[in-house]
């Protein structure tokens, strides 16, 4: 917004200039508004701070459910404005923000006219109770903006018993919606402390009010936020909230909630920028959020991984930014990051080096690919159009030709598929022993490991993950039994057994793979791969070499 700011006035100053040298100059009522606000600079230390003290009153607003966050907020503001005066003797009142930085649940109240319309339907007084509350939500709107003038343009002073009125005004709409919101609680509000209680934990906050000539106007131009990553199920023992208002409640955590409430709070048109887990995007449980992104017309999602350096420290968690334009439009434009990995030394040159690819291909149910260019979109493309996938070859009567495979569900850079369960961490599969081999190569070759990086939370690999990819011909199963015996070979001469603590504080005796150690293998089973699905050099050369030095554990980083 400063630059914004700084073009205005510089333009302002012009239009002044200009009309100095014209005949018009008499004429003191052109261009008054520009000269009444060049002339404000002058009653603060500096032009900067005077642009910073604008944008800060009419242009900034939060909200937090922790009072202290807010406090924080308000003095890291505050702050930024008294870093631009050289002399203390230049220290004027700092502004009063208290109503542009608020703490209250964002996720309990009413945001919108429609929502409080809703609430006080079948009430006997319905027109008359529904207009006084528009009534005065107006009056307090109106008194917010003299407030926020008194302190830009009118001295820069406020008025303790000016701020008391606007108190008073809001505290009685506030009771008065807290009243209907308590009711579709089932809270009785004439029962004080069972409504005292509720207003404590549940700290309804009702946009409609606290923010009522933007909401008014559409809603807000950008909204950015870092939502809590919270399981809803945990946050029902202090509150909850009403689920028939959310679409995303299926998704179970308090991020999806938020993030749909971002879409609804944004003017049409308007951006946001959300922090969010990288599951997000791809987890089939979160395919209620992700049908909501979809109804965007533009999104830039990128992802970030946890290792070997962390887009936050202290968070151990896969991340995904998503920016978008909060419009539902018939064209639709999503643009994806690869899943980048960096060690600590890149981060300054990590956002100023994103490049995204536009990626129109749906993952799963709803989710969004990790694509990083347009080579990755051929090979995805070409992997999908296979007819059978691995669950085809699965089994799920005792038969005679049945034999078992177990896939490793975690792991960072390998994926690990063997005829043995060697810990609890080991998905356990029946499978037609005919293609046990044939299977047994795909999920252990780099083609799925990409595959899985591209759709999954690249944590946990999934039986949806590892079923969904597309089988090779029947015709090569003899080769794949002689991959697989070679590298299961390798496997066993590579491995060591290694003590480990299990659940119950036992020390139980694990085997330990090293897939790094068997890469030549792995090697053979993708350019086998790769002839079936009808890669192109390029294509498996990208394979093979794909997050090739942190695989092989050249790009460690302890930070």
């Amino acid at each position: 917004l400063e630059p914004l700011y700084e073009a205005c006035l510089d333009r302002m100053e012009v239009f002044l200039g200009e009309l100095e040298h014209t005949r018009e100059n008499s004429r003191t009522q052109k261009f008054g508004d520009f000269r009444k606000e060049l002339k404000s600079i002058e009653q603060h230390p500096n032009r900067r701070y005077f642009i910073l003290k604008s944008i800060i009153i009419n242009n900034l607003y939060g909200v937090d459910i922790m009072e202290e966050a807010i406090e924080i907020c308000k003095l890291r503001l505050f702050l930024k404005m008294v870093a631009q005066i050289d002399d203390v003797r230049q220290i004027e009142p700092l502004p009063d923000i208290d109503f542009n930085i608020q703490a209250g649940n964002t996720l309990v109240g009413y945001a919108t006219y429609d929502e409080v319309k809703k609430a006080v339907i079948g009430k006997l007084d319905f027109d008359n109770t529904i207009n006084r509350i528009k009534e005065s939500a107006e009056d307090v709107e109106h008194l917010f903006t003299l407030f926020r003038q008194q302190q830009t343009e009118l001295g820069g002073a406020v008025r303790s018993d000016d701020k008391q009125v606007l108190r008073d005004k809001l505290k009685v709409l506030e009771d008065e919606l807290n009243r209907f919101l308590a009711d579709e609680y089932g809270i009785d509000p004439n029962k004080k402390p069972a409504y005292q209680k509720w207003l404590t934990s549940h700290k309804p906050f009702h946009w409609f009010i606290e923010f009522y000539g933007i909401l008014k106007d559409g809603g807000f131009d950008v909204i950015i936020g870092n939502p809590p990553y919270v399981n809803y199920s945990k946050t029902k023992k202090e509150y909850c909230v009403i689920e028939s208002n959310f679409e995303t409640i299926k998704c179970g955590n308090l991020y999806a909630l938020v993030t749909e409430k971002v879409f609804d709070l944004a003017i049409k048109q308007g951006h946001f920028g959300v922090i969010l887990p990288l599951s997000s995007t791809s987890a089939n449980r979160n395919s209620s959020l992700q049908s909501k992104m979809r109804e965007l017309s533009t999104l830039y999602i990128s992802h970030f991984a946890v290792r070997p350096s962390k887009l936050f420290v202290g968070v151990d968690m896969n991340l995904t930014i998503i920016c978008g334009t909060c419009e539902s439009n018939q064209t639709q434009n999503y643009y994806t990051t690869p899943f980048l990995r960096w060690p600590s030394s890149f981060r300054p040159f990590l956002f100023p080096n994103l490049s995204y690819v536009k990626n129109e291909e749906e993952i799963k149910i709803s989710g969004f690919a990790k694509f990083g260019n347009d080579l990755e979109i051929s090979i995805w493309s070409k992997l999908s159009a296979g007819i059978n996938s691995i669950a085809s070859t699965l089994t799920s009567n005792k038969m005679d030709s049945q034999t078992q495979l177990a896939f490793h569900s975690f792991g960072r850079y390998w994926r690990k598929c063997i005829y043995e369960k060697l810990s609890d961490n080991y998905q356990v599969f029946d499978i037609d022993e005919e293609y046990s081999s044939c299977v047994l190569c795909l999920l252990n070759s780099q083609l799925s490991y990409w595959y899985w990086i591209m759709c999954s939370d690249c944590y946990r690999f999934t039986k949806t993950d590892a079923f969904n990819i597309s089988m090779p011909p029947k015709s090569n199963l003899p080769l794949y039994a002689k991959l697989a015996e070679l590298l299961l070979k390798s496997y066993e001469q590579n491995s060591i057994l290694q003590k480990k603590k299990a659940r119950n504080d036992q020390i139980v005796i694990e085997k330990q793979l090293f897939p790094a150690k068997s890469k030549p293998i792995i090697d053979k089973i993708d350019r086998v791969l790769a002839q079936h699905y009808g890669f192109t050099d390029e294509e498996l050369d990208f394979i093979i070499n794909y997050d090739i030095k942190y695989r092989m554990g050249l790009g460690n980083d302890s930070n």
